[in-house]
Parts: structure tokens; C-alpha cells; sequence
């Protein structure tokens, strides 16, 4: 059976029951008749079919030489993501198709992220029936409180995810990891389901956007501030389906905290893919992560893209996304008359140790206004540990900011920092929808580190050059 033919598979798939297990044997022993890397390279030369990075890792992974934008695709997944609000519904979905066992138990990641440490008996109750299935499974990358991150601030640095894979993950930032030369993106629960019984999921081939960032950067100015000026450039649904490929001078002198922190947010212009290439930075960062080896995909000089934009960081300076859309951007120093009441600095678009470094350098001998919350969150255990060693977590205790266990928390409006009606807050995370962090009356205001720092001394938008 060669299901790289048979995109109904997907559907044959659903309609297995306990009786059919047998079928679903064959169905996940097809592998990819895929040649090595090598020749793969010279026959998508050979056949002339120019290529951007996300067409080539998709026809790798679904065994053609080359694709085009807007062809249908059945495509074998490297690693199938779920954490504690998406993976209860997947598990529920897996369990109707009336398969036994995941594809792969070591390709497979649960990450108990959202909710925790549980906050209620509801998400106690949904942990619960994750880490259950994990045991049952076998499932080797299960992250339990205590060892657990943010899931897209986790996996790189546990080295799980890597260059040149395709990653599906039920929750949509997964396009992070396109910082290190994957194409990554998020997923529906029954989506996810199906991954996980079989290891293959759909892709419609996307068109790419090619974004060239030359120049400058200006102090405390980092990724967070070049992707929502890139987003306030484009709008929201500026690279609907698109992936959205980041590269130039700037990008490749970038850290890859902040390449995190733009792929990240690809998902905030619609983007089904936010890829930076490989280079000796993202070779540095894997060096000590993982011993795997893997594929490298570079873009081709003469791809075909649905758009360029050059960018030139010369003239971006720190940004801020006012309610209730990543895309409505200004300039942060321009906007000093907004006070607030609640400050964030975490998750998984800013919750790095590059980011730690940053708030610690502006909060250091400083205090949090009195009249402003802050609240600080490590995205990881590991990155809470080295904030630790070097001093940052004294000082956000001493400037009177409050420090979390890692979890998505407040992001999303789960807890540790919910707003009330009518409270304005400024964060360095991903969104600020209407009641995106509580009340359907309060506003979430997008910055990276430097501004949500000096906006907590000094209890309104500020700018660093205010408290330094």
C-alpha cells in the first residue's frame, strides 16, 4: 500500500475499529521510500523545480523530489505535540479509531504546560487522564511538574526537536521550532489524533513570504520587537497559510532566544510556518542538545515566493501592540501615558534566559511602582536554574517582582496573574485578544522584555532610557 498515493487513508484510518487492529499494522509499517538527503538535493536540481525551505522538507517528507504551492500531501511526521488542554481530546479521538498504540511511543510529547501546577480539580482531573495514557503508552518524552516547561520553550532545549523535521502540535505556537530549521505548526485535537495512530497527517503546500531584515538593531531591541513591527507591517492575516521564511544580516547576527521569539509569533500573521535556516548559531546551540543526526534544507537562490519584504531594522525601534490585536503596533515611546496594573514577563515567546538577562539588567537597585504587579516566569526548569545561579531571581525579588514555577499561566487566562475589569497589563507574551488574560473588559498590551521591565517601575509604557 503506498499511502503517499491514497490521501484517503486519513479517512480509512477513522473507520478502523478494535476488530480491524491487523490493518493498522500495515498501514504504519509504510514507510517512505525517501533517498537520502543527498539524492534528494540533486534530483529536485535535476528536475529544475527551484525551492523554498518548507517545500523541500515537505517533499521529503512525503517522498517527491519537489512540490508546488497548492498541491495536497500526505506527509510522515517526526514528532506529535499535545499538553494538558488539547491532548484530552486527542486521547479521546485516538482511543474511537480503536487503535491500541501510538506509532511511535518515542515521537510522541505530552507537556502538562497550561493549567499547571493544577489550579483546579477540572484541570487536576485533565492532568490526571493525560499522565495516565503517558504511563499506559509508554510514552518516553511525558514531562511531569518538575521537570516540565513550556512545551515550546522545552523541547528545543531538550533537544527533542530538530533541523529539516516536520512537527505537528495541537497548540499553535508550535511554529516555534522553525527557528531551527523545521517546519512546525499547530493542529486540531482529532488532527493530532490521527498523527498519533499513524504518523503521517495532510498538508496543503504552502506559498512562502521571504523577509530580509538588514541594517541595525537599536539597544533592548530583539526579535520580540522585529516580529510585531513585521506584523504591524503585514496585518494579522498577512501570510494566511503561508510560511514565512526570516533571513539577512540581521537574522543571522540574531540569538536564537530571539529566533525563537519570531517564529513563535508566525502564527499572529496567519502563518502556517515560520522558518530561519540553518547556520553555525543554530550548530552551537544543538552542539550539546543531541546527538542525532539530520537534514539541513536551504531555500533555493531562484525560489519562487508569493512576496519579499526588506525590512530595515535602522528604523525599528522598541515596539507595543495595543488592544486587541498583535498588529496594532507603535512605537513604545510613544505611548507613555498608559498606565497599567499588571506586568508579565514569561511564556513561550519571551520566557528565555535572554529575556531573563534583559528584565534583571533594568530591574537591577530599581522597584516595581507600587501600585503595578509583576510577575515573572521562567519558561523552564532548566532556564529557571541558570536564572537563578546568575543573580536574576534575587533581583526581581528585591525589586519586589513576584516569581512562578514555569506554565503558560497568564498567557492564555488560566491563572497566575488573571486581570480584572477594567486593568490594563503589559506582557511579553503572544496575544491580546479581547479577555485573552480575564476580564472581557481588561486590555493586554504586547512588548518584549526591556518595555514590560521599565513599564513595571515606573507604573505606565515606559521605555528603558527612562529608569537606567
Amino acid at each position: 500500500m503506498n499511502i503517499l498515493n491514497n490521501i484517503n487513508n486519513i479517512n480509512y484510518i477513522n473507520n478502523i475499529n478494535s476488530s480491524d487492529y491487523s490493518a493498522d499494522k500495515s498501514l504504519r509499517n509504510t514507510e517512505n521510500n525517501v533517498a537520502n538527503f543527498n539524492t534528494f538535493s540533486k534530483n529536485a536540481k535535476k528536475q529544475n523545480y527551484p525551492q523554498t525551505i518548507a517545500q523541500k522538507i515537505l517533499a521529503f517528507h512525503s517522498g517527491n523530489s519537489y512540490l508546488k504551492a497548492g498541491q495536497l500531501v500526505n506527509a510522515k511526521v517526526d514528532i506529535v505535540l499535545g499538553n494538558d488542554i488539547t491532548m484530552p481530546l486527542a486521547i479521546e479521538e485516538f482511543k474511537k479509531i480503536g487503535i491500541k498504540e501510538v506509532f511511535d511511543k518515542n515521537k510522541v510529547v505530552i507537556v502538562p504546560d497550561h493549567f499547571t501546577p493544577n489550579k483546579d480539580i477540572k484541570s487536576a482531573q485533565q492532568c490526571k487522564f493525560i499522565r495516565e495514557f503517558a504511563y499506559q503508552q509508554e510514552i518516553k518524552n511525558y514531562f511531569e511538574v518538575g521537570k516540565m516547561g513550556i512545551e515550546h520553550a522545552l523541547l528545543p532545549e531538550a533537544g527533542i526537536v530538530l533541523p529539516g523535521q516536520l512537527i505537528v502540535g495541537a497548540d499553535s505556537h508550535t511554529c516555534t521550532y522553525g527557528a531551527l530549521g523545521a517546519a512546525a505548526t499547530g493542529v486540531g485535537s482529532t488532527d493530532l489524533a490521527v498523527a498519533m495512530a499513524t504518523g503521517y497527517t495532510w498538508f496543503m503546500v504552502p506559498d512562502s513570504i521571504k523577509f530580509i531584515y538588514t541594517g541595525s538593531l537599536k539597544p533592548y531591541v530583539t526579535g520580540k520587537d522585529l516580529i510585531l513591527y513585521t506584523i504591524g507591517l503585514i496585518g494579522v492575516d498577512g501570510a494566511l497559510y503561508m510560511s514565512m521564511e526570516f533571513t539577512g544580516p540581521v537574522i543571522r547576527s540574531l540569538s536564537m532566544d530571539s529566533r525563537f521569539t519570531m517564529c513563535n509569533m508566525a502564527i499572529e500573521a496567519g502563518g502556517k510556518f515560520g522558518i530561519i535556516e540553518v547556520d553555525d548559531i543554530t550548530r552551537a546551540y544543538l552542539k550539546n542538545k543531541t546527538d542525532e543526526k539530520y537534514n539541513v534544507f536551504y531555500a533555493d537562490d531562484d525560489a519562487e515566493y508569493y512576496k519579499t519584504y526588506e525590512i530595515n531594522c535602522d528604523k525599528i525601534n522598541l515596539q507595543v501592540a495595543l488592544p486587541h490585536l498583535p498588529s496594532n503596533t507603535q512605537d513604545a515611546k510613544n505611548l507613555k501615558g498608559i498606565k497599567i496594573d499588571q506586568v508579565v514577563i514569561g511564556s513561550c515567546t519571551n520566557g528565555r534566559i535572554e529575556d531573563m538577562k534583559i528584565a534583571a539588567e533594568i530591574f537591577k537597585n530599581k522597584k516595581v511602582n507600587s501600585k503595578v504587579r509583576a510577575i515573572i516566569i521562567p519558561a523552564t526548569q532548566n532556564v529557571y536554574l541558570d536564572a537563578l545561579k546568575k543573580g536574576y531571581l534575587e533581583i526581581f525579588i528585591e525589586s519586589g517582582c513576584v516569581v512562578s514555577t514555569p506554565t503558560c499561566g497568564p498567557c492564555l487566562g488560566g491563572h497566575m496573574g488573571i486581570l480584572a475589569e477594567g486593568e490594563k497589563a503589559i506582557s511579553t507574551t503572544n496575544r491580546n485578544f479581547v479577555g485573552r488574560m480575564g476580564h472581557p473588559k481588561s486590555e493586554v498590551y504586547l512588548s518584549g522584555p526591556a518595555v514590560a521591565a521599565a513599564s513595571a517601575i515606573m507604573g505606565r509604557i515606559a521605555v528603558p532610557e527612562e529608569v537606567m
